[in-house]
C-alpha cells in the first residue's frame, strides 16, 4: 500500500489565532503535525498551506509544503487543490489529517490508508471509538457515527444518536454493558484523489448544512465510507490555549524522557 498524507493549514482561527504557527517545543505546530504523519507508512507527508509563512516555516524544518489558494471555503477545497499541484493520479490515496493534531497516533494514520485500499467499493474511509462518559454522548460537540453491517458508516450526527426508546435515551448507561458503545467520529479521513477533486464540486447535502458535518455529503450523493474502529480514544488536538499549553507540556515531557 502506497499512500500520502495532507495536511491543510490556514492561519485564520478565531479561538486560536496563527494555530499552525504556535510554538510547541521549538516547532511551529504544523511542523510537529507533519512529523508525527511522517512516523506511518506514508510514501509523502505535505502542508497545504494558504500562506507563505507556513510555508517557508515548513521549509526551514524540512517538512514539504504547497502553497494553495486563500479563499478555500473548506479544508477538502484546499486538499483537492493540492492533488492537482502534486500530480496526483485518481486511484492514489490520501489522507487528511488535521493540522492541529500535533500528537496523532502515526498508527492510526496507517489504519485509515489500509481501511480504504482495502474497501475498492467505498470512497472514504475514516474512523471512530467507543464513548465511555455519558457527558461526551450528550456533548453536540462530539460527533457520533452510526454503522452499517459491513462496517460503513450510516450517518454522522451531532445528536445523541443511536437514541434508544426503552433507556431514555441513554441505553448505554443504563443496561449494565449488554449494548455496544455508541461510537464518536474521529476527524481523519481517507480519499482516493480523484474523489477528493471531485469532492467539492458536488453540491452540499441539506443535513450536511444543518449539521455543519461536511462529510454527510458524501453519504447523500450516494458515496460509502468505511469506518476504522480504534479501540483508544485518540490523543486531543488543538483547539483552544488550554489545549495548547497541554500539547507543550507533553511535548516537554516526552522529551525530558528522551534525555533521562
Amino acid at each position: 500500500m502506497s499512500f500520502t498524507v495532507l495536511i491543510p493549514a490556514r492561519l485564520a482561527s478565531t479561538r486560536l489565532p496563527y494555530k499552525p504557527l504556535a510554538d510547541i517545543h521549538g516547532a511551529p505546530m504544523v511542523v510537529r503535525v507533519a512529523q508525527r504523519a511522517m512516523l506511518s507508512k506514508a510514501r509523502h507527508t505535505v502542508v497545504a498551506a494558504d500562506s507563505v509563512e507556513i510555508v517557508e516555516k515548513c521549509s526551514a524544518f524540512g517538512v514539504a509544503a504547497v502553497l494553495t489558494r486563500i479563499d478555500h471555503a473548506t479544508g477538502s477545497d484546499r486538499l483537492a487543490e493540492a492533488c492537482a499541484q502534486l500530480g496526483l493520479a485518481d486511484e492514489d490515496i490520501v489522507v487528511n489529517v488535521q493540522g492541529d493534531e500535533p500528537l496523532i497516533d502515526p498508527a492510526l494514520i496507517d489504519a485509515v490508508a489500509q481501511l480504504l485500499a482495502d474497501r475498492p467499493e467505498c470512497a472514504m474511509s475514516t474512523a471512530a471509538h467507543g464513548i465511555e462518559q455519558l457527558p461526551d454522548f450528550l456533548n453536540p460537540n462530539v460527533v457520533k457515527v452510526i454503522l452499517d453491517a459491513s462496517g460503513c458508516a450510516l450517518y454522522f450526527s451531532r445528536a445523541p444518536v443511536p437514541f434508544a426508546r426503552e433507556f431514555s435515551g441513554h441505553a448505554w448507561w443504563h443496561a449494565g454493558g449488554a449494548l455496544p458503545k455508541p461510537l464518536r467520529h474521529v476527524g481523519i479521513y481517507g480519499y482516493r484523489a480523484g474523489f477528493l477533486r471531485r469532492f467539492p464540486t458536488m453540491p452540499p447535502a441539506p443535513m450536511e448544512q444543518l449539521e455543519s458535518l461536511e462529510q454527510l455529503r458524501a453519504l447523500w450523493h450516494g458515496h460509502r465510507i468505511a469506518v476504522h474502529i480504534s479501540h483508544a480514544a485518540p490523543a486531543p488536538g488543538v483547539d483552544t490555549p488550554e489545549d495548547l499549553e497541554r500539547a507543550r507540556r507533553l511535548y516537554a515531557l516526552a522529551a525530558a524522557r528522551r534525555r533521562g
